[in-house]
């Protein structure tokens, strides 16, 4: 088994950290850069970042608040939200992204994948789709952060993106959205049997097993998360702890920042 990654995710509007259920109820949590610090020296591999009102607002991504993120972390970061054009992507890749995530303007227009894949590499190209069940097998595609349905089947769509060079997916189920009781495994499972690229769960983390699952059942190659880390419900030690305890392979936990920390109280 590869090591799944163990993803935060912050979103963010206005430049403030927020988190809802089902992309309603938002809540103010925290400055980006004050998370962002503290999840890289909790042993996180990668984090990601979405301006989640920018596509919805038909404008472009808080340039400033990347900026400030990147600063602080020295693990892999992903930009996502207002992201419509390969200008875009530059943009965002030169304030401090090493990956960018497309989902409202991807299925707009579905070139933007592979312009941007041919520029930047698949690399580069995260394909993020916000998925809702509507049926007994049925899984569509919802845009501009949760508010608008577009009819389309989330599976294929997905086959699309990867098939026009999206080299990473990140599946968020909207009905499971900082509900708590679980990740869409039943989705995921169809969605990582049906794509060769890393596929990235989201959506519903609310106990350690429910990242056991999503790892074991649906073979995902990492999980996000966003609330139960954010207030603290679960630490990214104690998760990586359990699972290692359960046999799933992660990555260790890197503890250079303690040491400094020590080092630097002794002094």
């Amino acid at each position: 088994m590869l090591a799944k990654r163990i993803i935060p995710c912050l979103d963010v509007r206005q430049g403030r950290v927020v988190k809802g259920k089902r992309f309603q109820a938002i809540e103010d949590v925290e400055d980006p850069v004050v998370l962002a610090d503290r999840y890289c020296k909790e042993g996180a591999d990668e984090l990601v970042f979405y301006d989640i009102t920018a596509s919805a607002e038909d404008r472009g991504i808080f340039d400033d608040v990347v900026r400030r993120v990147s600063k602080v972390v020295n693990i892999p970061l992903t930009v996502g939200g207002g992201i419509a054009t390969v200008e875009d992507f530059t943009r965002v890749l030169m304030a401090g992204a090493d990956k960018v995530s497309v989902n409202t303007a991807a299925v707009r227009r579905p070139e933007l994948i592979r312009e941007a894949a041919l520029k930047f590499g698949a690399q580069c190209v995260v394909l993020s789709v916000d998925v809702s069940k509507v049926g007994l097998d049925r899984w569509e595609v919802v845009v501009k952060g949760g508010r608008e349905s577009t009819g389309m089947s989330a599976l294929e769509w997905i086959k699309q993106g990867v098939a026009l060079g999206a080299g990473e997916v990140v599946v968020n189920s909207i009905d499971q959205d900082g509900v708590r009781k679980g990740y869409d495994v039943e989705f995921l499972k169809q969605v990582t049997a049906a794509v060769n690229v890393p596929v990235i769960a989201s959506g519903g983390a609310g106990a350690l097993e429910h990242f056991e699952e999503a790892a074991r059942v649906a073979d995902v190659d990492g999980i996000l998360a966003a609330s139960v880390f954010h207030y603290g419900d679960i630490s990214i030690g104690d998760l990586k702890s359990y699972l290692l305890s359960r046999g799933v392979a992660v990555r260790p936990l890197d503890h250079r920042f303690d040491r400094l920390a020590a080092e630097k109280g002794g002094n």
